[in-house]
């Protein structure tokens, strides 16, 4: 029997029910038993009891989640992390590079600081969320371990993805999904304990209110550098790029800790967090109004697609703004969501929930449109890491929307918020697990044997490091097209089979005859081909 069931059961026994709430908050379900009484109260608002133990109930949250900052705690860690920004964002010692072939001189690409900020912020909180919440040491080392050791991972392999195009891709989508995984791990150790959809779905706010909270100190800390440096600038005084870096690195590195020690109490449950005063409330309010206007939105959007079909299939900007888009819903949707019932009147949950409803089968509509015209490119073109990644977060999104629409549409009345919770829980698993599968697995799955590479011409290395797959060659004075394949070259046979396999003219590459014909012969295609010729 549910713990809802119970407590409908027992509302002509306040003895029992105290016993029942006793036993609740020894296991570690006081978050739960709350939860169903806040039920049982807006279902049944004229029963005496339910009205009691609502009111003792919020009452006593209040008191236990009120936010206490631990600042012995938080001075230490955020200078320290503030100090780790500013030692990393040396450029001259601390940038990602890629090697140049033809002149052997590696390129810059991207600091360092934007691929190990998230690992390192998330170590510290970690530390700031343990000691202060009096948590157990090992998870939490396992898991800052576990964060610092994948963006250690990330500068150690992106150079086996290869081409130098890959590469790029490669380290883009890792400056997105190494600070998902980081957010994940955070969540991983505040959940431990509570792992229950209820306390998965408190973490998802706080962690939407700590990501807005960060992003005030950030406004307020470049209003506040912007003031100094053009105070300084007005008596020709520029500060040196040592000192710059302090400004912007080193603040920059503040703000994580402070932020989750503003938003967050480390002494409470995520789901006994308060959630109904200052930034909270607003954050809701804010999603709550945001609601309809997507809804309107995404109505009148849809109702343009028919006249401008082709466009995401034709332009790849357009898909881009598509994805955004999507992660955008899917956190209105979650920010939109009452933690309780009992913050809202029956009339206003009625309504809330038809409009998460409607928005939710819209973007999956959006959703599907955006999944066919990746497919679409991916089909006549090729796989690169980029489409790979965002087929999975389409394929993801699309099945939580899904889920939470069969949820909605299942559940009753009574149980619509549970359904919602459910699905968030395992949003963010499915979330976490891709997020990690995208870092270790690109690099292998699009990488190439460098011992086969190193055993071609030259002007040949560098087309395959200079262009991604696949690799066809030509010489000016032969009419043959090669694949190049596993360090061989074979021979297309004819237009035909060249269209067949959906290859293009952009993607043929022109060497000399002696470098192609020094380069083995493979299997030509089709295998029946006979003999391949010799450029």
């Amino acid at each position: 029997m549910s713990l809802q069931d119970t407590i409908s059961t027992l509302a002509a026994d306040p003895e029992r029910l105290e016993s029942v709430y006793q036993e609740a908050v020894a296991a570690g379900d006081a978050a739960a038993f709350q939860q169903a009484i806040d039920d049982r109260h807006a279902t049944e608002p004229e029963n005496l009891l339910y009205a009691a133990w609502f009111y003792r109930l919020r009452a006593t949250a209040t008191r236990a989640r009120s936010v206490v900052i631990a600042w012995s705690w938080v001075i230490p860690l955020a200078l320290a992390n503030g100090l780790l920004f500013w030692w990393l964002s040396d450029d001259d010692r601390y940038m990602v590079q890629l090697a140049n072939i033809r002149t052997g001189i590696p390129s810059n690409y991207l600091p360092a600081i934007i691929l190990l900020a998230a690992p390192l912020s998330a170590a510290l909180v970690l530390v700031y969320l343990t000691g202060v919440g009096r948590k157990r040491w090992l998870p939490t080392a396992l898991i800052s371990l576990v964060l610092l050791a994948t963006g250690g991972y990330v500068l150690w392999v992106y150079p086996q993805v290869g081409t130098r195009p890959f590469q790029e891709q490669y380290l883009t989508l890792m400056a997105m999904h190494l600070p998902l995984l980081a957010w994940a791990g955070v969540g991983s150790r505040l959940v431990a304990d509570h792992r229950d959809p209820i306390n998965r779905f408190g973490f998802l706010i706080k962690s939407l209110e700590a990501f807005i909270m960060a992003g005030l100190f950030a406004i307020a800390g470049g209003i506040f550098t912007g003031i100094t440096v053009g105070l300084f600038a007005a008596l020709n005084i520029d500060f040196p790029e040592i000192v710059q870096r302090l400004f912007f690195a080193g603040g920059g590195g503040l703000i994580p800790v402070v932020a989750v020690a503003v938003i967050y109490n480390p002494a409470a449950p995520p789901a006994e967090q308060a959630f109904d005063e200052g930034l909270s409330r607003l954050v809701a309010l804010l999603m709550r109004f945001l609601l309809p206007l997507t809804l309107l939105v995404l109505l009148i959007y849809i109702a343009f697609i028919p006249f401008n079909f082709w466009e995401p299939f034709d332009n790849r900007d357009v898909l881009i703004i598509y994805n955004a888009m999507l992660f955008a819903v899917i956190a209105l949707l979650v920010g939109g969501t009452p933690i309780s019932r009992s913050d809202l009147s029956e009339k206003s949950a009625r309504w809330l929930r038809r409009g998460l409803i409607a928005v939710a089968a819209l973007a999956l509509f959006v959703s599907l449109y955006a999944l066919a015209a990746i497919i679409y490119r991916t089909a006549l073109d090729r796989l690169t890491p980029n489409r790979v990644a965002f087929i999975g977060w389409n394929v993801i999104n699309i099945g939580l929307l899904v889920t939470l629409l069969l949820f909605q549409f299942r559940e009753k009345e009574t149980g619509w918020l549970q359904g919602l919770y459910r699905t968030y829980s395992g949003g963010t698993v499915a979330y976490a697990a891709w997020s990690l599968t995208v870092i270790l697995a690109i690099p292998w799955l699009f990488g190439i044997d460098q011992g086969a590479v190193d055993s071609l011409p030259e002007t040949v290395q560098v087309v395959i490091y200079e262009h991604p797959s696949p690799i066809l060659l030509k010489c000016p004075s032969s009419p043959h097209i090669y694949l190049l394949d596993d360090a061989q070259k074979r021979w297309v046979a004819n237009i035909e089979t060249f269209n067949e396999r959906g290859y293009v003219w952009r993607d043929v590459r022109f060497v000399s005859c002696d470098d192609l014909r020094s380069i083995p012969d493979g299997t030509p295609i089709p295998a029946d081909a006979g003999t391949p010729p010799q450029p």
